[in-house]
């Protein structure tokens, strides 16, 4: 299934009010300012959007009211990420009549399939839409590794179009290439390891930090894109200790704190999550407000 997907994606965070209820305006002002500074796509609902923290009708109007928003600007993604195959099939066929584009599909949560049973979940998605699907592989944080292996078993699907590649682990990309040619189109996923995963074959990149800092990420995207690595090396190293708070477990509190720093919306998360706190909070901060000082001039 051929898609045109490529570039910057934002894993969009999902804004809330003050007593946690969900807060669209702000969502879709947010989308509006990664708009004007050039994205080439959406990913909703996401492991940055909470999409666990959702209820199924929550994910519904935030997703549709995204769609009817972009106006088919850019694409718009939908993460898939359910506990069970059955439920991951249901939002698959809901978000094809929302008006979604496509499809980033997660193993199935909290339960550590195997490698059949991972296969089968995908394929199981797979026959419940006629959307394409990239396939999101983060073991770090899933604890389910889709190997270059399985991808090449799952090839045979043509609906499978796209891999996030996120298993911390660049040289995944080669391996993949190496066994499938250019069958899937590749995104780096893992926001410190952009410019790695681009010089080995991504194509496009699912950010984090993009968030907070969309300008900056399209410069960086559009130096590497022209071959003009130098000087996109010397944003990446400024921007790189940003990059990393998106390798840790709280990646949406530290990512949604950049936000709020840069004036896009709040730092609010859906509990379990809480405000971050303490020396932890000054600390965030800290490198936020050191890396708004001297942020690259556009």
């Amino acid at each position: 299934m051929k898609v045109n997907w490529g570039g910057v994606f934002p894993a969009v965070c999902t804004q809330f009010n003050a007593d946690q209820s969900l807060n669209i305006p702000g969502t879709l002002s947010h989308i509006d300012a990664m708009l004007a500074a050039g994205v080439h796509g959406f990913v909703m609902l996401g492991s940055v959007g909470e999409n666990t923290a959702l209820e199924t009708s929550e994910k519904r109007d935030l997703f549709k009211a995204a769609v009817d928003h972009v106006k088919k600007r850019v694409p718009v993604l939908t993460g898939v990420a359910e506990y069970t195959t059955a439920g991951a099939c249901r939002w698959a066929a809901d978000a094809a009549k929302l008006g979604a584009d496509g499809l980033m599909v997660l193993p199935p949560m909290v339960y550590k399939t195997d490698s059949r049973e991972t296969i089968a979940h995908f394929r199981s998605v797979a026959k419940a839409t006629d959307l394409p699907i990239m396939i999101y592989n983060n073991p770090p944080a899933y604890k389910v590794d889709i190997t270059p292996e399985m991808f090449a078993e799952m090839a045979d699907e043509p609906k499978f179009a796209s891999i996030k590649e996120s298993s911390d682990n660049p040289r995944r990309i080669t391996d993949i290439i190496n066994l499938t040619g250019n069958r899937y189109l590749i995104f780096a996923g893992v926001d410190d390891l952009f410019m790695e995963c681009m010089m080995l074959g991504a194509i496009g990149w699912i950010s984090g930090l993009v968030n907070a800092f969309p300008h900056e990420n399209k410069m960086i995207w559009d130096l590497t894109v022209a071959g003009k690595w130098k000087e996109a090396l010397e944003i990446y190293r400024w921007y790189t200790p940003l990059l990393h708070l998106d390798t840790h477990v709280k990646l949406v509190q530290y990512i949604k704190l950049a936000c709020a720093e840069c004036g896009y919306g709040t730092e609010l998360c859906r509990a379990p999550r809480l405000p971050l706190v303490g020396a932890e909070r000054e600390e965030v901060l800290g490198l936020i407000r050191k890396a708004i000082a001297t942020r690259p001039k556009r």
